[in-house]
């Protein structure tokens, strides 16, 4: 019999025997009970403290300590604390681990292990759902080890290839059979939250879909496996539940425009509500998402998530000062959106003559805040400048460009930078306005760049000179000519 064959049974016995020998049991009341007891024993280990931590999103956190027992054992225990739905670990200060759920057993249970491996010689007393996690590992090791044996015996050809694919083809199954038994497990919850949408290539009548239709799908059913529902989905390793979010929002949704990102985000949300974990980790990290993203429409996402979740007080866990800042900066934000008319500025330039943005003359405006102080003006400026120079007659394009430190020490410093680079367009004084500009143009840093329409209508925001220079390309139409 050849090593292929040999191999390829040894695989499939080790993973039936692990999917067989899998009982059915009947899940308790998912309410977390008060107080936790767990024993460690790692025979051979020479550790005197250990840690018990969790997973939560993309971060592991430590939350109990314990000293070597004189038996040898590493004993958790609080009777006034209760342990969340979820998967934890056990830790030494040199990084060696070992994983176990708590889900709906009561959290009373008794491990015990070896030095030489702690996560293959696992064995687990007083929870038959730890059993069976710590089942699904061994036939998951088994088959891995099995494909690295096949690779060392067939090298890296076709047999090798066939081989590996084969080998998980059967993973896969047993992943279903063990799902089939346990549909209620910590362990299915988990496999379940990673599976990808069967995307259909025709509808019910036979017809291709197209690319976008496909699209589509794939978008309205990428969580119809994952529990979202489910508190314990936030407490579960990073590739597990952030990875797949982060996913959604960041390749998913690439490049789509903000209304539709809205749409979808609020589809994902409603699907957590029932879950308050996954529900505010969801929205805080939307919103956080949106508040520093860099794309000059996407702080429209963020307006909507402030009034959607935030001002409507479903923000239970954010405190009275942190609901008004967001509520007061996202209605600041809302006037500066993409299509918003700018607000109106009347102030003096460097010789003291005034001037009205919303009197600008030209087809297009270029609203700058800068500082001569500031590291980023100091090469941003320059370079806006050359750009703006370069299309200003062409597109009839004027300067808005505005002083955003004035005061007695940093005069000086504006003077000499507008010389120095011959800054030629409309030096605005930013002392003196109709305005509080710093707030309603929300200017915490500089620079700041917009581009206005003739109306004063915001075409663009978030600009540096480069991306000033496609916007203004694409919207005159300049390489079509």
């Amino acid at each position: 019999m050849s090593i292929k064959r040999i191999i390829f049974k040894a695989i499939i016995l080790a993973s039936l025997l692990s999917a067989t020998a899998l009982h059915a049991s009947t899940p308790a009341d998912k309410k977390s009970p008060k107080g936790y007891r767990f024993t460690l024993t790692i025979n051979g280990n020479h550790d005197s403290i250990m840690y018990l931590g969790n997973y939560y999103a993309g971060g592991t956190y430590a939350i109990d300590t314990a000293i070597k027992d004189k038996k040898g054992r590493f004993v958790f225990e609080k009777k006034d604390r209760t342990l969340l739905p979820g998967m934890y670990f056990f830790t030494n200060p040199k990084g060696d681990y070992v994983e176990f759920v708590v889900y709906h057993e009561k959290p009373d249970f008794t491990f015990t292990t070896d030095e030489s491996s702690w996560s293959k010689n696992i064995q687990v007393k007083g929870s038959a759902e730890n059993e069976y996690l710590f089942r699904f590992h061994r036939a998951n090791r088994a088959a891995y080890v099995a494909i690295d044996s096949a690779r060392k015996a067939l090298g890296s050809g076709d047999d090798f290839n066939e081989f590996r694919r084969h080998a998980m083809m059967q993973l896969d199954s047993i992943k279903e059979v063990m799902i089939a038994q346990q549909p209620n497990s910590m362990l299915s919850l988990m496999m379940n939250a990673t599976r990808e949408p069967n995307t259909p290539r025709y509808d019910t009548a036979g017809n291709p879909l197209t690319n976008q239709q496909r699209w589509e799908y794939y978008m309205d059913h990428y969580f119809d496996y994952m529990r979202l529902d489910d508190d314990a989905m936030v407490r579960t390793p990073e590739m597990i539940f952030r990875h797949r979010i982060m996913f959604y929002l960041d390749s998913c949704l690439h490049n789509a425009s903000a209304e539709m990102i809205c749409e979808y985000v609020d589809k994902l949300i409603d699907r957590a509500r029932p879950s308050k974990e996954n529900f505010r980790w969801l929205v805080h990290t939307i919103t956080e998402k949106y508040l520093q993203s860099t794309v000059m429409s996407y702080d429209a996402v963020y307006v909507h998530m402030v009034k959607k979740y935030v001002e409507t007080g479903e923000c239970f866990w954010m405190s009275p000062s942190a609901v008004d800042y967001n509520v007061k900066r996202a209605d600041t934000w809302d006037k500066l959106l993409i299509g918003r008319t700018a607000p109106e500025l009347i102030m003096h330039d460097e010789k003291g003559q005034f001037h009205s943005l919303h009197h600008m003359p030209n087809k297009y405006t270029l609203l700058v805040f800068w500082s001569p102080t500031c590291g980023h003006c100091k090469t941003m400026i320059p370079a806006l400048y050359e750009k703006y120079q370069k299309y200003r007659d062409k597109c009839d394009i004027g300067a808005f460009a505005v002083f955003s430190e004035p005061d007695e020490a940093t005069y000086p410093k504006w003077a000499e930078f507008i010389k120095e680079h011959q800054l030629n367009w409309l030096n605005i004084d930013g002392a003196e306005a109709n305005i509080d500009w710093h707030e309603v143009y929300d200017v915490v840093t500089t620079p700041q760049i917009y581009l206005l329409d003739k109306d004063k209508k915001i075409l663009a925001k978030k600009l540096n000179a480069e991306s000033f220079e496609l916007v203004i390309k694409a919207l005159e139409g300049i390489d079509k000519q």
